[in-house]
């Protein structure tokens, strides 16, 4: 609007008039008094509603922390650095086997570890005031509370690093007034006690990310960037940090994996596009807050997710899951006792108390998941691979076979391949070295080494039967034993030898029984020391599945166990014979540490007396037979070197189990054979034997050890005979000091004792008496008998016999062996010889060169043969010599030209008359048969003296009760 001057003027004078007005100036102030008052009454009014406000939600906020303890700065570092962080575990020498099993994999990293493009995207989007706030940014809070009332999107989140390090190392994450007020004031004094970066580098290790290509769950940003990307996490391009960093805001969505693979065993998801976009979010942040060019940020926007992500790696449980299982559990068990020591309890306590062992082996799993602690164990990772390898490659196990119950779900039938397990430790120290869990840990998972509880059949034998008996000195290497038919005390159950019920072998030395693995010498053992409980022994070696059944059943003595026992326990209590008697643990945790290093637990070793030094060298030396000429003889023709090996083959009931076990000086080494549910094995596949094939594969897993550790598996020193050992010889009839008569038999060998069991008796067994021998059987010397065919020899002596209860010849013959040595033994019929009233006929005899040869008369009481000669041209015959019936049926009648016969001679003297004789002629002989009308006169018959049976000088002892067990083949 435009005014002229005169319209101004007018205007001013108005205006002129009213300031000179002063009822207008009245007005004025009289508004302008109401306005100020006005303001001031509504300037007091919100200042005092304000301070009210104030007051109330200073007084509401002091409510919701009030329980909040004040936190000392030594507690706050402890809780925020608590987070779960993924045990470690080493072979021997510190060399890297992976981590164990656990639901949330971490590795913590320190943050100059960390990429900066990770930082700066992780402060872009989480908190961009991070370097400046003291813990909480009111205007985030104001806006986060804003974005939630209205219901809008959320942009950004209200709480900032600090806040969240503490929601979740120290409170939850429960939506509540009374929680926020906590994070917000424990966030505050975080930021008094720690730097920026140490509370960052602690976020940047504790916060989710979702799960890695092998679908399991990921904390920490170096988790991320191996399980995503399969780099470090200072190794991360922009691209792939702005991703990483966009997890956390919701780890379902965003992560690239599922939980479970797909058909091609991938775990990455279909749709990537959530995780895409939130890194689009990540890395225009990262733009605006300069961290990145305008360049950099296009190229990252260019990222091709699906390319980058890394596939399934295999890790120590996919690698070595027998393993990685066992020193798990091993560790738990390690940790269970020194978490309860901690708590004021000992082992007794928990071992008294299941409830309370499950709550501390509960709170061990918890701690061996998210300490981070470094397991260091005895395992050579060479021999351990090479071992596999091995297993793998082995054609000899034998065939597949069909469980009696199918498959549950499918209904179809299931077949057990024949699966094995073995054992490798160090005798010194009790390192298991080595071991194979089984074939196929996909199709079972069960530790055949570890878990397995099996008989051992006569790996039994040694150990509870022959070793305990050598300790007591009721028996020694040369002490004898009858396998003869035996029952167990108080049974009709009779023990067999592989063979079956009638394979008995007779007298024998220990030292032979063992190597021919015969059971019935080793019941015996075993039942002669019943009642001193030689079960003893076995606990003192480390048997831990012994029942009370055991205690009263004979069958243990081959190792019919209840239960059983596994191959690290049989092969860790063969160790102790290596060891001077002295039993030491095996153990496969060297020790365990903190990730700083501090040690949490070391292993001690503590030897337990078992045996005597001279015990356990006799077993040694006794089990050697077994390799040189026992049932393990073809071991050192599969083995590339020749140690100074000890060692025992067995078989459990029905073939069901197969085992060899064998110690040298450095090492003890065991296989097993056998089904997961007990099926006999094949006896023979491929062509080779049941134990065959166990001490193939036994000596092939050796190679491999040798190949890699010669120093270790192959030392060149051999056992060592401690003091105290003498040999001695014995008659091997008795065991006892041979006697002259013994010697005269042929019956004496020698061997080694513990000097304070050597034989102090002479044996008195036999005697020196006269027999006849009639149809191959010895018997007393009847009155008529003619006294050329007495024969007079070394006899066992009816004492002995009757000590024995063997009172029938058969019954003697099983205690003989059939070997030429016995043969010289004579041992007469009870029953006298009688007379079949009939004179002997022909005999029908031919001559050969210079030797008279004929058959054995076919009547049954014919005791001898004459022989009768006429020189060239005559018709005189005379008797030129006799021949019992137990010496080979020939004469030697030299280069004369002459005719013979031979007559045959009964218990009564009667003779073949020599009318009807057969006519032998030799040399140039022509006289024709001469006409003979009486035979000669044959000389006179002297009767023989009685026989002679010298007393005893002491009446044996009766002997022991004898025992039950089961079937053993070898």
């Amino acid at each position: 609007m435009n005014f002229n001057k005169s319209q101004w003027k007018e205007r001013l004078q108005s205006f002129g008039q009213v300031l000179t007005n002063k009822q207008a100036w009245k007005g004025i102030r009289i508004t302008y008094n109401v306005i100020w008052n006005l303001f001031l009454i509504f300037l007091i009014i919100g200042l005092i509603g304000l301070s009210f406000a104030g007051g109330v939600g200073a007084g509401y906020f002091a409510s919701l922390v009030k329980t909040e303890p004040v936190r000392a700065y030594e507690s706050m570092q402890k809780d925020i650095y608590n987070y779960e962080e993924t045990t470690e575990v080493y072979f021997d020498h510190d060399i890297y086997l992976g981590t164990l099993r656990t639901d949330l994999e971490r590795e913590e990293v320190d943050l100059s570890e960390i990429s900066p493009h990770l930082i700066n995207a992780v402060i872009a989007t989480e908190d961009e005031y991070f370097y400046e706030h003291n813990g909480v940014v009111p205007k985030a809070i104001m806006r986060a509370l804003l974005q939630e009332v209205t219901n809008s999107p959320m942009q950004s989140g209200g709480s900032t690093l600090t806040q969240q390090l503490i929601k979740n190392q120290i409170l939850t994450n429960e939506v509540s007034f009374d929680r926020k007020a906590k994070e917000i004031l424990l966030a505050m004094r975080l930021e008094k006690f720690f730097e920026k970066d140490d509370i960052l580098e602690a976020y940047l290790n504790i916060v989710s990310f979702g799960r890695n290509s092998n679908g399991r769950n990921i904390a920490g940003v170096q988790a991320a960037a191996k399980g995503l990307f399969g780099v470090e996490a200072k190794d991360l391009t922009i691209a792939q940090a702005a991703f990483i960093a966009g997890i956390p805001q919701n780890p379902y969505a965003h992560t690239p994996f599922y939980n479970k693979p797909n058909a091609e065993g991938l775990y990455v998801k279909d749709n990537l596009e959530p995780g895409l976009e939130r890194m689009n979010t990540v890395l225009r942040r990262m733009l605006s807050a300069k961290f990145i060019t305008q360049e950099q940020y296009e190229e990252a926007l260019a990222f091709d997710l699906r390319s980058q992500l890394i596939k399934p790696l295999n890790s120590s449980r996919d690698d070595y899951p027998w393993l990685t299982a066992e020193v798990e559990e091993r560790a738990a068990n390690i940790l269970i006792y020194k978490i309860a020591e901690e708590d004021g309890y000992e082992q007794s306590d928990l071992d008294a108390d299941e409830e309370l062992k499950s709550y501390y082996n509960s709170e061990a799993l918890k701690q061996l998941r998210q300490n981070g602690y470094r397991i260091y164990t005895t395992i050579d990772k060479n021999i351990y691979d090479s071992f596999q390898k091995v297993v793998d490659e082995f054609a000899y196990y034998g065939n597949d076979k069909k469980n009696k119950k199918p498959d549950p779900e499918t209904g179809e039938a299931v077949f057990e391949p024949l699966e094995t397990g073995a054992v490798l430790i160090e005798n010194k120290t009790g390192k298991i070295i080595s071991f194979v869990g089984g074939r196929d840990f996909n199709r079972e998972e069960l530790n055949h080494a570890t878990k397995a509880i099996r008989p051992n059949g006569s790996t039994m034998k040694p150990l509870l039967d022959y070793a305990p008996a050598f300790e007591y000195g009721t028996l020694q290497p040369g002490s004898v034993l009858a396998d003869v038919p035996y029952k167990y005390p108080g049974s009709p159950k009779q023990v067999h030898n592989y063979g079956g019920a009638y394979d008995y072998k007779g007298l024998m030395s220990v030292r032979h029984a063992l190597k021919l693995s015969r059971n019935v010498p080793a019941v015996k053992a075993y039942v002669d020391n019943f009642n001193r409980r030689p079960l003893t022994f076995l606990e003192k070696m480390g048997f831990t599945s012994l029942v009370d059944e055991d205690e009263h059943a004979y069958a243990v003595s081959l190792g019919g166990l209840t239960y059983g026992v596994s191959v690290e326990e049989n092969v860790n209590a063969y160790a102790t014979f290596a060891n001077e008697g002295k039993f030491i643990d095996g153990y496969m945790i060297e020790k365990i540490t903190t990730k700083d290093g501090d040690i949490v637990y070391e292993h001690k070793v503590e030897a337990v007396d078992v045996f005597s030094p001279q015990t356990a060298y006799l077993t040694i030396d006794t089990m050697r037979d077994v390799i040189r000429s026992g049932t393990a003889t073809s071991l050192y023709s599969h083995l590339k070197f020749n140690s100074d090996w000890a060692g025992k083959t067995g078989t459990g009931q029905d073939l069901k189990d197969v085992w060899f076990v064998a110690t040298n000086p450095n090492v003890s080494f065991g296989t097993w054979m056998g089904y997961d549910t007990p099926k006999p094995v094949d006896n023979t596949y491929k062509g080779v034997g049941y134990s065959q094939r166990n001490i193939m594969l036994w000596a092939k897993l050796m190679n491999a050890a040798y190949d890699i550790r010669p120093d270790l598996v192959d030392p060149e020193a051999s056992f060592k005979m401690p003091g105290g050992i003498v040999r001695r010889s014995y008659c091997v009839l008795s065991g006892l000091i041979p006697s002259a008569l013994c010697s005269e038999a042929g019956l004496v060998e020698s061997d080694i004792f513990n000097a304070k069991f050597v034989p102090t008796k002479v044996d008195d067994s036999l005697t020196k008496g006269k027999y006849i021998v009639v149809d191959d059987k010895a018997y007393r010397v009847p009155a008529n008998a003619p006294a050329e065919f007495v024969q007079e020899g070394v006899m066992i002596k009816k004492e002995f016999l009757e000590y024995h209860k063997l009172t029938d010849t058969k019954a003697i013959e099983k205690i003989l062996p059939n070997t030429a040595k016995w043969k010289n033994l004579v041992i007469t019929e009870d029953k006298e010889v009688t007379d079949n009233g009939a004179v002997p006929s022909t005999v029908n005899a031919s001559i050969a060169g210079s030797t008279l040869w004929w058959k054995k008369h076919d009547h049954n009481d014919v005791l001898g043969y004459r022989i009768y000669r006429a020189n060239n041209f005559t018709t005189d015959f005379k008797r030129i010599g006799s021949v019992p019936a137990r010496d080979t049926l020939q004469f030697n009648v030299g280069n004369s030209i002459a005719a013979y016969y031979v007559t045959a001679v009964d218990v009564n003297g009667n003779e073949t008359p020599l009318s009807q004789s057969t006519l032998v002629k030799s040399g140039d002989y022509q006289q024709e048969k001469p006409k003979v009308e009486a035979p000669p006169e044959p000389p006179p018959v002297e009767p023989a003296p009685p026989e002679e049976v010298n007393p005893p000088e002491e009446k044996p002892q009766p002997p022991k009760p004898e025992g039950q067990g089961e079937q053993d083949q070898n």
